[in-house]
């Protein structure tokens, strides 16, 4: 039997497509690996080879794509960033994420050795990373971020193509305190997703523009203790007035200790004087970090008339959190002096300490921004004999007075035989002026 010449062709034609097809994906798959191979070789020849590098962002296939960003933010000079905010608008997450923990390692070199991007693991078409929650890296705050590199994370944040990639993005804007990004930060509040509203409120925290305090108060009861509590800490950071019922219905009924200390150290960053008879009843409680944030709004409230009792919990204070709390808590009414069994010089002791530095160092920074007396008596408590650890926490607290008077120390800190506390001195006094202006 013969079959008529047009449908012979078409069968011919259809087996030579059968045949040939398993061919051109083998051609395909060799030709993908000699790319991912000359980008490799790209990638150790600088920031000139990037021209060679950023066309293979349009390729095709997604694996091609992905060395192409790994290249240039092996690369990570200041060349790498346009096309980095630019590859962001990738529709694969990887890309995306890669592409942000790329533009975060410009600024904070290392990043990409610990950022989500060095935990990436694919399944398919599947890819997921490790989270670390707590994430407290954050660059200096007058660090300028280009406008591209902002606008580029935000649409990320708001539509990014899985939403790891859109929280990643959101923990990049907190690192750069990107504030611009805020808008979109807020936004993905309302998400319904805990990592991406988890995430987006570190990175408010980070941004502290008191502006967005009322875009957290609702979360402040939600139902994921992670973003409950993180809400609750941003509230008390931001200071929205809006927040105090809600931090109160919490405390009233929440049967989690660490929601109760949260809502406690919250509304003790919020001076309301309809709470002073709550801080009082709570000066003694059994919980170290509630004691601890009762001391701190008692202090806030700086009512002369509860020096007494303040003494008295400092003077009966076993732990080292809580005292820390109610010397910053006399510190605010008046007890300035720096010796090292006062208050004061308690606070300024523990810069020493890897444990509680972190805790005393923003206890200094308020006492040093708000109390005239305080500033004074942490300034001259700078001494010959004063250790690098404390001379450098003490530039820190300088740095965010927005006072001339702390010029003075910081430049003669800044010929200090240390080049370490020289730097941070350096670095300090920028800040400074710049706040100054």
């Amino acid at each position: 039997m013969q079959f008529p010449v047009s449908l012979s062709v078409k069968l011919l034609g259809a087996g030579l497509l059968v045949i040939c097809a398993p061919s051109f994906a083998w051609q395909d798959k060799d030709a993908n690996k000699l790319k991912i191979k000359g980008l490799r070789e790209y990638a150790k020849q600088g920031s000139t080879a990037i021209p060679k590098i950023t066309p293979y962002f349009k390729d095709i296939d997604a694996e091609v794509r992905r060395e192409a960003v790994k290249a240039v933010v092996e690369i990570g000079t200041q060349r790498s960033l346009e096309p980095l905010a630019e590859v962001c608008g990738d529709n694969d997450p990887e890309v995306q994420i890669r592409a942000t923990d790329g533009l975060v390692n410009f600024y904070l070199p290392g990043y990409v050795d610990h950022g989500i991007s060095a935990t990436l693991r694919r399944a398919g078409d599947m890819v997921a990373g490790k989270w670390v929650d707590g994430n407290d890296e954050a660059i200096a705050p007058d660090t300028p971020i280009r406008s591209e590199i902002t606008d580029a994370l935000s649409r990320l944040v708001s539509g990014g193509s899985s939403m790891d990639s859109r929280a990643n993005a959101a923990r990049a804007m907190g690192i750069l305190r990107a504030k611009a990004g805020l808008p979109a930060l807020t936004g993905a509040l309302r998400s319904k997703d805990s990592r991406l509203m988890y995430e987006s409120l570190i990175a408010i925290q980070k941004i502290r523009d008191q502006s967005a305090g009322r875009s957290v108060v609702f979360l402040i009861r939600d139902l994921d203790e992670k973003v409950q509590l993180a809400a609750i800490e941003t509230a008390g950071i931001l200071g929205p007035r809006e927040a105090i019922p809600e931090l109160k219905r919490v405390l009233d009924n929440t049967k989690s200790k660490k929601v109760r200390r949260a809502a406690v150290v919250a509304l003790a960053q919020i001076p309301e004087p309809a709470n002073h008879p709550l801080f009082v009843e709570l000066l003694g409680d059994k919980d170290d970090d509630v004691r601890g944030g009762a001391a701190e709004g008692l202090g806030r409230l700086m009512t002369p008339e509860d020096k007494p009792l303040l003494v008295k919990a400092w003077s009966g204070e076993k732990k080292a959190s809580p005292r820390l709390s109610q010397a910053f808590a006399l510190a605010m009414l008046g007890d300035t002096e720096t010796g090292s069994l006062e208050p004061l010089g308690f606070l300024i002791n523990n810069l020493n300490q890897r444990a509680w530095r972190n805790v005393a160092l923003p206890f200094l920074s308020e006492l040093a921004l708000k109390q005239v007396a305080a500033r004074k008596a942490i300034i001259a408590a700078i001494q010959p004999t004063s250790t690098q650890e404390e001379k450098i926490g003490i530039a820190e607290v300088l740095s965010g007075t927005k006072t001339p008077d702390a010029i003075a120390p910081l430049e003669a800190l800044t010929k200090d035989e240390d080049p370490a506390v020289a730097r941070e001195a350096l670095r300090s006094l920028r800040i400074l002026k710049a706040n100054i202006q």
